[in-house]
């Protein structure tokens, strides 16, 4: 009967402008997925897209972006791009219709939370649980279907002699965790988690750890994360962009913008990797857990990818073909989750390259 709960919803929002209690749709999750994130708040140059006009390939939208009232209030607001900036922004009820029918579709849409200027530090228990109040509240409010982590900058890091990944001791590490924990039981097993992290927060772990190298204390921090939610973890998809060289598992460092990149940066997730000055090995995750993301376009951020190069990459991680004389140390992924992009925005603005070079790629995958 979930189609009834479907119409049910799209009525309530069309006749009352006010949505029916939230529940995580349980449409299956598309096997090799095309998944990009739709700037909800604000146009950031590349125009407005309406939910309902972004095109049926795409398997999973994250609404950019969750914010916090403040980088440590743990209050997150999602706010509709304004008319102002955004002058054909579509209302209230009917974006909300525009989810209930993508969902219908088997669609999944997510609240990200964070961004490049959304810093969220979960510094106190009072932050923790004013995050799980807040996102239960946009969950409730548009019906989603999961949230998408995309902490950046200084949301994330390890305070001194905190080494052990699988202990973590900071708090805003432990808050998070814990807050994720309580969205999951509170949702249940349909719930959708994904996560975004930079390079450097997680395959920079191999070489740096925290500050326990004198470095940076954000290198690495997003490894305890991941590693506390990889029974809950549907998808994390790093970004291979905006990114320094980075040393992979066959100690080379790899730069961004080709095949070779995301072959070596997607095979340290597959394969986990010993973390730098701890002695512990992060653990893989399952092939299917695992993606990566990549700019639109050339405008959407550094790292571009030629679609050739970009399929050149799947054909070696998926099939173990292409490989450009890398060993795969994880082995092959055939069940690879898919691609994410920043974003579906820039794609549009683009005549849909990514969408038009990759869909097809996704779909044709067993």
């Amino acid at each position: 009967m979930r189609w009834l709960a479907v119409v049910l919803g799209v009525l309530g929002v069309l006749l009352t402008g006010v949505t029916v209690p939230a529940q995580a749709t349980s449409a299956e999750l598309a096997k090799h997925a095309l998944i990009g994130y739709l700037h909800a708040s604000f146009a950031n140059g590349s125009g407005y897209v309406r939910m309902a006009d972004v095109p049926a390939e795409w398997d999973i939208i994250n609404l950019a972006f969750g914010e916090p009232t403040s980088v440590t209030s743990g209050d997150i607001r999602f706010n509709r791009c304004p008319a102002s900036e955004c002058p054909n922004v579509e209302s209230d009820a009917d974006f909300a219709a525009a989810i209930k029918a993508k969902q219908a579709a088997g669609k999944k849409v997510l609240i990200s939370i964070g961004g490049a200027n959304g810093q969220v530090q979960l510094t106190t228990t009072a932050a923790r649980d004013a995050f799980v109040s807040s996102v239960s509240a946009i969950i409730h409010r548009y019906g989603l279907d999961g949230l998408d982590i995309d902490f950046e900058g200084h949301s994330l890091y390890l305070d001194a002699g905190d080494t052990d990944f699988r202990n973590p001791t900071t708090a805003v590490i432990v808050n998070l965790i814990s807050a994720l924990k309580t969205l999951k039981a509170k949702y249940g097993e349909n719930f959708v988690l994904s996560m975004a992290p930079e390079t450097f927060f997680v395959q920079v772990g191999y070489q740096f750890y925290g500050g326990s190298s004198g470095g940076d204390n954000r290198t690495g921090s997003y490894l305890p994360v991941i590693h506390a939610m990889r029974d809950s973890l549907t998808v994390l998809h790093v970004q291979d962009y905006n990114s320094g060289p980075v040393m992979g598992l066959d100690n080379q460092y790899h730069t961004m913008g080709g095949a070779d990149f995301h072959i070596a940066m997607t095979d340290m997730v597959k394969a986990g990797f010993p973390v730098a000055n701890t002695g512990q090995t992060f653990p893989g995750l399952r092939d299917d857990q695992i993606g990566f993301g990549l700019p639109a376009a050339v405008s959407a951020g550094n790292g571009y990818t030629a679609p050739a190069a970009v399929h050149e990459a799947l054909d070696c991680l998926v099939k173990g073909q292409n490989c450009g004389g890398y060993s795969l140390r994880g082995g092959t992924s055939p069940g690879f989750r898919g691609l994410m992009t920043w974003s579906i925005n820039w794609d549009h603005y683009y005549d849909w390259e990514f969408q038009n070079s990759h869909a097809p790629y996704l779909d044709a995958l067993p």
